[in-house]
């Protein structure tokens, strides 16, 4: 396994990284830097969890010990389930790897940015304003090689670990994004395929104003696939939301705002100037 990200991460806001929070009674985040890590209980004694992402560069120490003070000084996850594989997704991966040694989930067309064999478009910081998209070009675009250690997910939509989820295919924002949604109480871990911050500006990330967009502009490749991805999601009509980036969202706000960003996508999320449109 190669891990191109160590030392190349500028961590532009360390200071937005909090306290664990919780999304609904079995669903917890934590924000590593820029982006949320989600511990889904999956055991009826509550020492089993499915972690979702696996946070930006240097972030293992804090994963883990966050999941042994929440589960117990044993416990580990029965999966690692991937939205997507840039790198502030998977920057520990290697390590929680190496400590965790649990089986490691993507969708298939996700598999080459994973195994080595292709690696992501550079990041286009024509794509939106706002400081952190114009330095975006910083940012690492190489795949992982995870070797053997990643699979595809289940053609059937289920969710390894998670009984009661189902994966969807929201991609856009890449090939093989995937979100998980669970029926019972309509909660949705959406991945970059939405975001309630606007992540392009560092000062929206750092005071974490709550708002709903699209996915982080810089990084999405099919803006049209990435609409699609939207209006699929507010379809759905989930009742909480846990995006890659921003705090959660609920209730009334979650669906007014989804139904409105999937009408307005084009006019307010789509770059007129970007060299993804399609």
């Amino acid at each position: 396994m190669r891990n191109e990200f160590e030392h190349r991460f500028i961590p532009l806001t360390s200071l937005v990284s909090g306290h664990p929070l919780r999304v609904v009674n079995d669903v917890l985040f934590l924000t590593t830097q820029i982006v949320n890590v989600i511990y889904v209980d999956s055991g009826s004694d509550g020492r089993q969890f499915t972690l979702i992402d696996a946070g930006v560069p240097n972030a293992a120490d804090e994963i883990i010990n966050l999941a042994e003070r929440h589960f117990g000084a044993h416990a580990r996850p029965n999966a690692l389930i991937l939205t997507h594989g840039h790198f502030d997704h998977v920057g520990s991966i290697l390590e929680l790897i190496e400590h965790w040694g649990m089986p490691v989930y993507a969708h298939h067309d996700e598999l080459p940015f994973l195994q080595g064999k292709s690696d992501y478009p550079s990041a286009d910081p024509e794509a939106a304003s706002g400081l952190i998209a114009k330095l975006s070009p910083t940012f690492p675009n190489q795949g992982i090689d995870l070797d053997n250690h990643v699979q595809a997910l289940p053609e059937d939509g289920s969710v390894p670990g998670m009984p009661e989820w189902h994966w969807i295919h929201t991609p856009g924002h890449t090939p093989g994004h995937i979100s998980l949604f669970r029926e019972r109480d309509r909660t949705l871990i959406a991945g970059d395929a939405i975001t309630t911050v606007q992540q392009e500006s560092l000062y929206d990330v750092f005071t974490q104003k709550r708002e709903l967009h699209g996915p982080p502009a810089y990084f999405t490749t099919d803006w049209q696939r990435a609409w699609r991805s939207v209006q699929a999601i507010a379809a759905l009509e989930p009742q909480a939301v846990i995006t890659g980036h921003g705090l959660p969202m609920y209730g009334d706000e979650l669906m007014g705002g989804l139904r409105k960003l999937a009408n307005q996508f084009p006019n307010t999320e789509m770059p007129k100037g970007s060299r993804n449109m399609h």
